[in-house]
């Protein structure tokens, strides 16, 4: 399945979103990273399909083919979800959440306990507003918090081997850069606006998350410090962390997405096994 859709909101703003894997598998909202777009869910497809998983991945607003939702918060994210799952006809799901998209699943995950069963946070963007000096952050996110950055800050990406490597698979480097260029082409607003939202405070803290959390994270990871994965993993209530040896930023979703997503849905109700 590769179906895409929009949804209007109650105010007329309307949300564009992708589906992958299989229609009536297991429900998992797809958070993409920053700057991104919904088909960066593209690397999910092909182990979606064979573990039986309906991966539903939205466009944020003012992204490709979302509105653009001026003064927007974090904590406006969560209806926008309501509004889609209720579209689609999906009570409860899961979430996987790549990079920038890790504080859209936390906000989620706060603000419907009820519905959400458990997340996966694949190098999640740390809490920014909360970080003294930037340490542990690449330049380019550290430079995203007191001033207003411009596309060409994205050269300074820095990659390592292992990133490196893998994206020299094709299909790999076009569920990654094609969402980055679909993002950056309908509107450089809605790319700097969602920006934005990182350098603000989140309006809860990590401690409020009362969903089962499994964090995953490169050790060498170059954009969010592997140490700040793991003060991230501390403040969680619920939350299983794995720390993987020669993985990156962009590496580790691509080479581990099946053992991530099975491990996702390991369990009808949420909760994790006593071993991995």
């Amino acid at each position: 399945m590769n179906s895409q859709g929009f949804v209007q909101l109650p105010e007329g703003a309307v949300v564009a979103f992708q589906e992958y894997g299989v229609p009536n598998g297991v429900p998992v909202m797809f958070c993409h990273g920053w700057p991104s777009s919904c088909t960066m869910a593209r690397l999910t497809d092909e182990p979606a399909r064979d573990l039986g998983i309906r991966i539903i991945s939205l466009d944020r607003p003012g992204i490709s083919g979302s509105s653009l939702q001026p003064d927007r918060k974090l904590s406006d994210w969560p209806r926008v979800v309501e509004r889609i799952v209720e579209h689609l006809g999906v009570r409860e799901f899961r979430i996987l959440a790549i990079s920038g998209g890790a504080p859209y699943a936390y906000a989620t995950a706060v603000a419907m306990p009820q519905r959400v069963q458990a997340i996966a946070i694949v190098g999640g963007a740390p809490p920014m507003a909360e970080l003294v000096d930037g340490e542990g952050l690449l330049p380019l996110y550290r430079w995203m918090l007191p001033v207003r950055f411009r596309p060409l800050l994205l050269k300074m990406l820095m990659l390592r081997q292992c990133d490196a490597e893998s994206l020299r698979d094709a299909a790999a480097f076009e569920a990654i850069f094609e969402s980055q260029r679909r993002a950056w082409r309908s509107s450089a607003e809605g790319v700097m606006a969602d920006a934005q939202i990182y350098a603000q405070p989140w309006g809860f803290a990590i401690e409020d998350v009362p969903v089962p959390v499994r964090l995953w994270h490169g050790k060498e990871d170059r954009a969010f410090s592997v140490h700040l994965a793991e003060q991230v993993a501390k403040r969680l209530p619920n939350c299983k962390a794995r720390f993987v040896d020669d993985a990156g930023h962009y590496s580790l979703p691509i080479r581990h997405m099946r053992e991530i997503l099975k491990d996702l849905i390991c369990n009808a109700d949420g909760h994790w096994p006593d071993k991995t």
